[in-house]
């Protein structure tokens, strides 16, 4: 049986309660850099900077 390291600490199930928002927050921010990325990509690949592609999407952001 594998043995835990000793300064190791095991929080039970009962314990280990998440708000709803840190648990969705982690997916949330890696999803919209997801979006961001693709959006900059066809941008740029529609011959836009991706200065002004960036610029583009903090102002739809602010909408």
């Amino acid at each position: 049986m594998p043995s835990s390291a000793p300064d190791e600490t095991i929080i039970p199930p009962d314990e280990h309660i998440l708000t709803v928002q840190e648990a969705l927050e982690p997916l949330y921010l890696r999803l919209e850099q997801e979006v961001e990325t693709k959006l900059v990509e066809a941008a740029v690949h529609a011959g836009w900077s991706p200065y002004d592609a960036l610029n583009a999407i903090d102002h739809l952001k602010k909408e």
